[in-house]
């Protein structure tokens, strides 16, 4: 390890300037273990970034809503050679929603639409026949941001809503499964390509969003090994080995149909595993050093 405390910035937002809940642990669990970390927002005018030997992208929590400063944000790391966690280019490809399409032969998806920003988008001629209920999302976002809910007789209120929304940017339309109301949605949580746990998340009495901020309910969920194997092959085909990746998805059956995976900044479910701060402690350990291995 490096002869001076090695410098790592927590990247969050300026909601959590101290960081949120149990990164707040992990902060001080690596200060223990020798290494200067400190919460860091990322949209601080003063931050210089080179005053950090590595990144984290934890809290950022509100990078959709200033994507252009944050897109910039991203360049001018790469540009400086700082160092990150997930690495910049995972995190640049993550940040948009059509890297579902190469995820197609690890995982079956939710039906999904992919739209390009288009003047004209005709989602009557679309929207398959079979589809009672679709939803809206944006390509970049988190958190259910700008996502919205249609039945198919609601496709000109749906137009009404988002139809210059379409003109600016990208958009995913996928079919609405109602099993989410009440199997819920699961999340898997890999650290350094690691299973490490998995979540149930199912959405309050008339809702479809299953975060807790909507009044959402999680609880400890023991996938099928098939399912972690299936989650561990793709992660095999990425170059870089990730400090943390998050599957979400679906299970229709038996088969688990997946929604997204969240490799920026997810919410690792602290609370359900009594290790993972213990894991994520070692694995930003032994990032570091292999980053200073090659000074």
């Amino acid at each position: 390890m490096a002869s001076h405390p090695f410098k790592i910035g927590m990247l969050t937002c300026q909601r959590f300037p101290q960081l949120y809940g149990a990164d707040q642990a992990l902060c001080a669990n690596l200060h223990h273990r020798g290494v200067d970390a400190h919460p860091v927002i990322w949209d601080d005018p003063n931050l210089d970034v080179t005053a950090w030997d590595l990144l984290i992208f934890r809290n950022t929590w509100d990078y959709f809503e200033k994507k252009e400063a944050f897109f910039q944000f991203l360049v001018e790391l790469e540009e400086k050679a700082i160092p990150t966690l997930n690495p910049l280019s995972v995190i640049s490809k993550n940040l948009h929603k059509f890297y579902l399409k190469d995820v197609e032969p690890y995982f079956k998806l939710i039906p999904t639409c992919f739209l390009e920003a288009a003047p004209v988008v005709d989602l009557h001629g679309l929207l398959p026949v079979d589809w009672d209920y679709f939803v809206i999302k944006p390509a970049v976002s988190a958190g259910a941001y700008q996502t919205s809910i249609f039945n198919k007789n609601e496709i000109e209120k749906a137009l009404d809503l988002y139809a210059e929304k379409f003109k600016k940017e990208d958009w995913l339309v996928q079919k609405f499964l109602p099993q989410i109301k009440i199997s819920g949605e699961i999340s898997m949580v890999f650290i350094q390509n690691e299973f490490s746990h998995a979540v149930r998340k199912t959405p309050k009495e008339g809702d479809f969003r299953v975060q807790s901020m909507f009044g959402g309910q999680y609880e400890t969920y023991r996938p099928t090994s098939k399912l972690i194997n299936q989650a561990f092959n793709y992660l095999k085909t990425i170059e870089h080995n990730l400090l943390f990746a998050r599957f979400d998805g679906v299970m229709d059956g038996d088969e688990f149909l997946l929604m997204e995976i969240e490799m920026i900044e997810p919410d690792l479910y602290f609370e359900f595993s009594p290790t993972i701060i213990t894991s994520l402690t070692e694995a930003i350990l032994h990032q570091i050093n292999i980053i200073c291995n090659k000074k």
